[in-house]
């Protein structure tokens, strides 16, 4: 049967080599492939991946390999394999060349004779030597193995000269795997994603794969221009901003809309023809908004000298458009002629160079 259970060695596996070894870390590669890596975490928390970590030990060519759990994949009929190396293991490099520097590649391998002929059925960390050279590379990994890291070897280095510049010499290569629908831990990892809606942490931004590319999540939203419509209440006396200057952005969060607004007139700005001081002004939001309000922000509003100078407060007249009521008296404390709902006579007669500036939140509909 088809019908698999997990990896025995031939030479017998105990109990605690089940509990060790990890048989959940599924995150999919295919609809019966998983993805090989090393579990993630530390006993402290503080590290993203701690099994396996290559340590060197000082003027010398020996390091040591941590304990840690991983799962290498082999092909879809041949499966997964589960593995624990639950003491420090100590690796020697092998002396540098006599010119040039190298690179060899640590792996976590299975050999598994019943497969690949080896003679050999087991899980080893081992080291792939590679090439001198005046511009060394690392060596491809063998067969089903895990890269961990890149030694870079340098010339003549030896116990006698010192070992191996620990510090500057390694690169980690180790890549993560989790449960499915777990959130994968990674830094440098380019890999695709198993399925859209997975997520993973690349160095602390959380990423969603949209199928096609991973993307930040969540997708934060951009600030936005929009030129609002300019009308009034009764539709009579219709304004036109002409040559005005306008900065009108906004930005949405969910159903949250903060908008500001910056309108200065023009010299052919027109403010309505045959106007009445009930021809509110009405500026277009940039997105309908879920109800009316009485209040949503306020703007300041200037002619060109310093005595008309007023505050008006953001009125939700309508679920598309708001009106700007007058809520101050000039600076001089002096009444203005005329109150209400901003137009063009109210609270003054307008002219090019006078300025609108404010700023609203509201509820989007949707």
């Amino acid at each position: 049967m088809p019908v698999r259970s997990g990896w025995l060695s031939p030479d017998g596996q105990s109990r605690d080599d089940t509990r060790l070894v990890s048989l959940g870390a599924l995150t999919p590669t295919s609809p019966v492939a998983t993805r090989s890596g090393v579990l993630p975490g530390s006993s402290d928390g503080a590290s993203r991946i701690s099994g396996f970590t290559l340590t060197g030990t000082a003027n010398s060519m020996s390091a040591t390999v941590s304990p840690g759990r991983a799962v290498l994949q082999s092909t879809d009929a041949r499966g997964a394999y589960p593995v624990a190396l639950t003491e420090y293991s100590s690796v020697t490099f092998a002396d540098g060349n006599a010119q040039h520097n190298r690179v060899d590649l640590l792996v976590l391998r299975i050999y598994d004779h019943a497969h690949d002929g080896s003679g050999r059925t087991e899980a080893v960390v081992e080291i792939v030597p590679g090439t001198p050279a005046a511009a060394p590379t690392a060596p491809a990994a063998p067969g089903l193995s895990l890269p961990l890291y890149e030694v870079t070897v340098p010339a003549n280095a030896s116990a006698g000269t010192g070992g191996i510049a620990w510090a500057s010499a390694l690169v980690g290569r180790r890549t993560a795997t989790v449960g499915v629908g777990g959130i994968l831990p990674v830094t440098t990892d380019t890999s695709t994603g198993a399925y859209p809606g997975q997520y993973r942490d690349l160095g602390g931004q959380l990423q969603r794969w949209s199928g096609t590319a991973w993307t930040d999540y969540p997708v934060l939203p951009t600030w936005q221009s929009w030129t609002p419509t300019w009308v009034t209440s009764t539709g009579a006396a219709p304004p036109a901003f002409g040559n005005a200057s306008l900065s009108c952005r906004y930005v949405k969060f969910g159903t949250t809309v903060h908008l500001n607004f910056a309108i200065t007139f023009g010299s052919t700005t027109s403010f309505g023809t045959s106007p009445s001081t009930n021809d509110n002004w009405r500026f277009g939001l940039p997105v309908a908004a879920a109800s009316t309000r009485l209040l949503i922000g306020f703007a300041e509003l200037a002619a060109a000298d310093a005595t008309n100078r007023a505050t008006a407060r953001v009125h939700l007249s309508t679920t598309t458009a708001f009106e700007l009521i007058l809520a101050s008296g000039r600076p001089t404390a002096a009444a203005f002629p005329n109150t209400g709902g901003l137009d063009s006579v109210t609270p003054w007669t307008w002219a090019a160079g006078h300025t609108i500036v404010g700023n609203a939140t509201y509820e989007a509909a949707s």
